[in-house]
């Protein structure tokens, strides 16, 4: 099967989703918008038409198209499908690459098809992805099928900073009155170990500090043994490594600090010290709060 062909049986599947999902209703919209809406040419939108006249799916009526039944499996074709949690993994990695390498921007808008394109994906797959996302108030759905990436101030980046400062407060005092014996003082020093390793080649690898972040930041809130701080986890790890908002012009600065005061932190925890390590943790959280307000003026 040629290229062309294959793209054009793979937007007729994905066209077919759409109608039995309740995203196309009758009479549809025109050619041009269809073609918008699906990132395809005015051709392809009118193969896709003509094939689903031909299976009696849609009729013309007065210059438009109109749905007379809703299509079935048999009215697209066969291809191999990946599995759903399949394509969240990929699409989720896509979406995040995209925020990263400024493919998406404060303001964008895109659309459900466009991306489930790019990503090699079901819409449906990435509807449900947006959704989900949106409850951080960083993208808004402006009209079926469309979103927009959101613009946050000052104000949001303050409440943010309230509620994993109340999280990973109360982590920490948790976490220093584990027993002994509990495996996560030995993930601490395993943490502590791999920060010490970056810090000496952080200069040619500082963009791989985000996952140390990760790790650190999930080995503080796990102490707190509650499923809502874990998820609050993703956020923070969202907007503080993926961001779109974020000015990069001194992120090689930004993670040598923070690297540094991991250590602090990790090194007063596993001595014991209660009162050092809140203290490093509260100016920790300070600095990453002055940076993402001085990126966001800029």
């Amino acid at each position: 099967m040629s290229r062309t062909q294959n793209l054009r049986h793979n937007v007729i599947n994905q066209f077919i989703e759409s109608l039995v999902r309740g995203h196309l209703v009758s009479p549809l919209p025109s050619q041009n918008a269809l073609a918008d809406m699906f990132n395809i040419s005015r051709t392809t939108v009118r193969h896709i038409l003509e094939h689903l006249v031909q299976r009696q799916v849609l009729v013309v009526e007065q210059g438009q198209y109109v749905i007379v039944r809703m299509p079935q499996e048999e009215d697209g074709y066969q291809q191999t499908r990946v599995p759903a949690e399949a394509q969240q993994r990929i699409f989720e990695r896509t979406f995040y690459q995209m925020i990263n390498q400024r493919q998406l921007r404060a303001g964008d808008q895109f659309t459900e098809v466009e991306l489930a394109k790019q990503a090699g994906v079901s819409p449906i797959v990435v509807r449900e992805f947006l959704l989900k996302f949106s409850r951080y108030s960083l993208t808004e759905s402006e009209r079926r099928g469309t979103w927009r990436m959101k613009v946050f101030d000052k104000a949001w980046a303050e409440q943010l900073f309230e509620l994993r400062e109340m999280l990973e407060t109360h982590s920490l005092q948790r976490f220093m009155n584990l027993p002994a014996d509990n495996p996560s003082w030995l993930q601490a020093r395993d943490l502590l170990a791999r920060h010490r390793t970056m810090r000496g080649t952080i200069g040619d690898n500082y963009r791989m500090f985000a996952s140390l972040d990760r790790d650190f930041h999930a080995l503080l809130l796990s102490a707190a043994n509650n499923i809502f701080f874990n998820q609050s986890l993703e956020i923070i790890s969202v907007i503080f490594h993926f961001h779109y908002q974020w000015d990069e012009s001194d992120l090689k600065q930004r993670n040598i600090v923070a690297v540094d005061e991991h250590m602090t932190i990790l090194s007063a925890m596993i001595c014991g010290d209660d009162l050092a390590a809140s203290r490093a943790l509260r100016n920790h959280l300070n600095t990453a709060k002055v940076n993402m307000i001085a990126s966001l003026r800029q």
